[in-house]
């Protein structure tokens, strides 16, 4: 067999799974992030996560699948580790990326909650007071 295609299996072996692990973790853990911005509301929180899911898998697995194309051929095993380390640092980066971009999103979205939680009185005026006259 090719090491080339060695390479590319194992590229995409490992992409798959980093991805897949990724995912799991944030789809978990988002979860009671996503009820708390959502006001506890757990079926749309879990409907978020999965649309949020689904969204993270097509992303990181289209950038995996037009990343996996190589410069050249591969001869040697250094070649091979070579391809390898750069082609999954690459996508290591990506779905940091998407991490963080995530958790930037859903943090602005709950600090907007949060604010709107504010400006609610805690109890309902129950009348006004006139200003003084010589104010």
């Amino acid at each position: 067999m090719d090491l080339t295609v060695v390479a590319y299996v194992i590229y995409l072996l490992v992409s798959v799974a980093l991805t897949i692990w990724v995912a799991r973790t944030l789809s978990s853990n988002g979860r009671v992030f996503l009820a708390d911005v959502l006001r506890g509301n757990e079926k749309l929180a879990d409907a978020v996560n999965h649309l949020l899911v689904v969204g993270f898998y097509l992303v990181n697995l289209g950038f995996v699948a037009l990343y996996l194309s190589g410069d050249g051929t591969i001869a040697s095993t250094r070649e091979v580790f070579e391809a390898l380390s750069t082609k999954l640092g690459v996508v290591l980066l990506v779905l940091g990326v998407m991490h963080l971009a995530n958790v930037f999103v859903l943090s602005k979205i709950r600090r907007r909650g949060v604010m709107e939680r504010e400006q609610v009185p805690p109890v309902a005026p129950q009348g006004w007071v006139a200003p003084a006259a010589g104010a």
